[in-house]
Formats: structure tokens, C-alpha cells, sequence
């Protein structure tokens, strides 16, 4: 790949430009994945009033009534503290309510609340959002494949590898 020369409109590194075919190609495509998850999650907003990832986290609580956080978490495949942001959220919307009424008093348990129902009744699916199914739908063979690959990709950019715990819809 070439660069161009000069600053980029940011002040920062310049522009690529020159991409080879396959690379403009497997650009095109991270667009159209890129663009298909935020129009969902317009969508979610538009339509429920709550960000997709509250939306992931009402629905996971609506399906398991008295869940903890430390169990919606690990549902999310978040860290513990993105889930408890989560709550807090929908706890301030009065969505959700959290009590510690169960048999250990230390934790709290969640349960939703009529208003996080009838945000549910009016939230377009899937809760979890759409890339969430669509790698549900693929065969093992192919997510190993793109998990080889997006791990080569994830290497050069260097990215943080903290961001894999946090949700696309936050």
C-alpha cells in the first residue's frame, strides 16, 4: 500500500491511497458490516428510546428474571463493569429494578420493570443485535477462519485489546 504524501484532513497520519483491489474489496465489505450494525442500532434507538446495548442487557434480564450483574456479563460476554453501567442506566429510566431479596443478600437481583416491558414489546430484534445472529448462523469452520483472520487484522492495527469487551451498541 502507498501512501500519499502530506497531512491528512485530521492533522494526523496522511491518507492511504493506491489499495490494492482485494484490500478496497474487504474494505467495501467491513462498510457494509459497519453499516448494517449502526442502521440496527438507529433503528433500536429510534424505535425503543435506549441505546442497543441496554436493549441486549433488558432483553437478557427480561429472560431471566433475578439475574445478577456478574451473570449479565458474562451473558453479554462483557466485563463486569460495562454490565454494571448497563444497569445503572436502566435503573435511572426506571426500566429495571435491582434488590437484593434473594437467598444471598450480597447481590442484587434485576428484574424488569413495566416500562422496560413495554420497551421491549416496541424494540425491533434481534435484542442482541444483528452481527451477534449473523455470526450465530455460521458453521464452526467458518467463524475459526474468520477469527484467524480478524486476529491478523486486529495485529496490524495494533489495536487495544481492551475494546473487545465493549458492546458495538454502547
Amino acid at each position: 500500500m502507498a501512501k500519499q504524501s502530506g497531512a491528512g484532513a485530521g492533522g494526523g497520519d496522511p491518507p492511504v491511497t493506491g489499495l490494492s483491489e482485494p484490500a478496497a474489496q474487504v474494505l467495501r465489505r467491513f462498510r457494509l458490516v459497519f453499516n448494517a450494525v449502526k442502521s440496527h442500532f438507529q433503528q433500536v434507538e429510534k424505535k425503543a428510546g435506549i441505546g442497543g446495548a441496554q436493549l441486549w442487557a433488558l432483553s437478557i434480564i427480561g429472560a431471566r428474571s433475578g439475574i445478577g450483574v456478574t451473570e449479565l456479563a458474562r451473558a453479554m460476554d462483557v466485563h463486569q463493569s460495562t454490565a454494571s453501567n448497563l444497569v445503572k442506566g436502566l435503573i435511572d429510566r426506571e426500566l429495571v429494578t435491582a434488590a437484593k431479596d434473594g437467598p444471598d443478600r450480597r447481590t442484587v437481583q434485576l428484574r424488569v420493570l413495566p416500562g422496560g416491558t413495554r420497551v421491549l414489546k416496541r424494540a425491533p430484534g434481534p435484542f442482541a443485535g444483528v452481527l451477534p445472529q449473523a455470526l450465530a448462523s455460521l458453521d464452526a469452520s467458518t467463524l475459526a477462519r474468520l477469527d484467524a483472520d480478524l486476529g491478523l487484522l486486529i495485529s496490524a492495527l495494533g489495536a487495544d485489546e481492551r475494546g473487545a469487551s465493549i458492546p458495538l451498541g454502547q
